[in-house]
């Protein structure tokens, strides 16, 4: 096994992390932001496989991360099941509503997704014949959880209210969406692995908006049903989980679910993650994102502590979020000289 993203999600431990970046396809690139005026909106990029490869590959050319990350959006499956979804220029994902059994009807099965996912599994299959061959290619679909509370607000939401709502005063109705999405993804990333894809990666970005009870049900039991599905179906498919801002309850996490990787948010210390999550294997992380714009000493001093802090364990070196559109791209390069530095 030469690829050293899957030599690190086999457990092993490597002189140098592994490294690509969440959202490494995105704004903060002139390459990227030419390809999608010549998509003309976001959607047309995520349903062009032409276009969405390309911007797939533009990170690897300029920076050549280990590892490539299908370009694609979480609410694809909300679109494909049948939901309304456009998007707002500089404000974000629109979607209609759930807010009772009624909204449940007009969805599609999980087995009725995939013509209109086409364009997606046909992207894997350009990147997985184009990437370079020390490139590891990763799927990757929202966690059911952080997709509903978008299918139920119609929106982002600042705390996840509406869909604590519907979850607390409606659950026939709010089980029967997550049991739906669980199902969807499991179908959506089962055919993303057999166009190509070698890992996959379950975001879940408000899981820690889940307390207690609810976590354990609604962030890690539907984790653990895809991760568990999967490995049946693709016996030694690695998979990354990312149950964000899940704070205490990242402990123990990965070993439960049964994925091969733990990514960490920003808020999560190194040096616990070290104490803590790593004797369960691989973790992925977790530099902040704002040092992606300021760069200079701080950038290096934090990508230098995090590396130090994880170098005893298996470590892909990642962002705790996604890049952001003010990043500098040159602060790209600087971080890799100094993750790379021996």
């Amino acid at each position: 096994m030469t690829k050293t993203l899957l030599r690190a999600l086999s457990g092993e431990t490597l002189p140098t992390p592994p490294v690509w970046l969440m959202r490494q396809a995105g704004r903060y690139l002139p390459e990227y932001r030419a390809t999608r005026a010549q998509a003309g909106d976001f959607l047309s990029l995520c349903y062009t496989p032409d276009l969405a490869a390309e911007v797939t590959l533009q990170p690897i050319r300029r920076y050549g991360f280990d590892a490539a990350i299908l370009f694609a959006d979480i609410l694809l499956i909300p679109d494909a099941l049948g939901a309304d979804l456009w998007f707002v220029t500089g404000e974000g994902p629109r979607l209609s509503t759930i807010t009772g059994p009624d909204g449940l009807k007009p969805l599609k099965g999980k087995d009725d997704i995939h013509d209109h996912l086409a364009p997606v599994y046909e992207t894997v299959k350009i990147l997985s014949q184009e990437l370079p061959k020390e490139t590891t290619l990763i799927g990757f679909a929202g966690a059911p959880w952080t997709v509903a509370t978008y299918m139920i607000a119609g929106r982002g939401t600042p705390d996840q209210a509406p869909a604590h709502k519907l979850r607390q005063e409606d659950p026939a109705t709010f089980d029967a969406l997550i049991n739906l999405l669980t199902d969807a993804t499991i179908e959506y990333l089962s055919k993303q692995v057999e166009a190509g894809a070698e890992v996959v990666k379950i975001f879940d970005s408000w899981a820690g908006s889940l307390k207690g009870e609810a976590f354990d049900r609604y962030a890690l039991a539907p984790a653990k049903k895809i991760t568990q599905e999967m490995k049946q179906r693709f016996p030694g498919l690695p998979v990354i989980a990312f149950p964000r801002e899940a704070g205490d309850k990242y402990i123990g996490f990965a070993k439960a679910v049964g994925a091969d990787c733990l990514a960490l948010d920003t808020s999560v210390d190194a040096t616990w993650a070290a104490q803590h999550l790593q004797k369960d294997g691989c973790v992925q992380g977790n530099l902040d994102p704002k040092l992606m714009i300021t760069g200079g000493d701080a950038l290096r001093q934090e990508a230098r502590r995090i590396v130090d802090a994880l170098k005893n364990g298996p470590h892909i070196f990642n962002l705790g979020h996604g890049i952001t559109p003010e990043a500098d791209p040159e602060n790209v390069h600087v971080l890799l000289e100094e993750i790379r530095r021996a």
